[in-house]
């Protein structure tokens, strides 16, 4: 009887031991998208600044646009420019602190906006880096949307007050 009870408990575990390998949680596509954005960095510095402190530097709201903020975390804040409701592009400020490889790509800048090195990184965005630690960006979602207006809201941004940031 004894040997009964054993084996049948030996073959309930192999059930279940096999039950659960075969119920392992997969990466639902949502972590699987906020890792790969991440990338090597997964950790936000303790130093950056947090994010609602940038929410004032942004272009105020002018004429027919509308900016609606979309994310604040710590290190970054981001809005989506809009006119007539359609979004034409995403506006960020981070704070590379979390992210000092951030700061390379200015180092051989062709071009400046206001003093500040300013970098094509692809056909729809422009980036400026402000007081070599805060990078301010603009990509364009509509592609009506071209680098000349995106040099001309990057100037809207309060750069001065972003380069006082301590």
């Amino acid at each position: 009887m004894y040997i009964k009870q054993v084996l049948g408990a030996a073959a309930l575990l192999a059930v279940l031991g096999t039950a659960m390998l075969g119920c392992r949680q997969e990466t639902s596509r949502w972590e699987a998208a906020d890792k790969a954005t991440r990338g090597a960095q997964d950790a936000v510095s303790e130093q950056a600044v947090a994010g609602s402190v940038f929410n004032q530097f942004f272009p105020k709201q002018e004429g027919e646009y509308d900016l609606v903020f979309k994310q604040e975390k710590q290190g970054f804040a981001q809005a989506s420019l809009q006119q007539d409701s359609k979004e034409l592009a995403v506006l960020s400020v981070m704070d590379t602190r979390s992210n000092p490889a951030a700061r390379d790509k200015y180092s051989n800048a062709a071009e400046s906006i206001a003093g500040y090195p300013l970098v094509e990184a692809g056909e729809r965005t422009h980036a400026l880096l402000v007081a070599d630690r805060f990078q301010v960006q603009i990509q364009s979602v509509d592609p009506a949307f071209g680098a000349s207006s995106r040099r001309d809201w990057l100037v809207k941004f309060n750069l001065a007050g972003i380069a006082e940031i301590e």
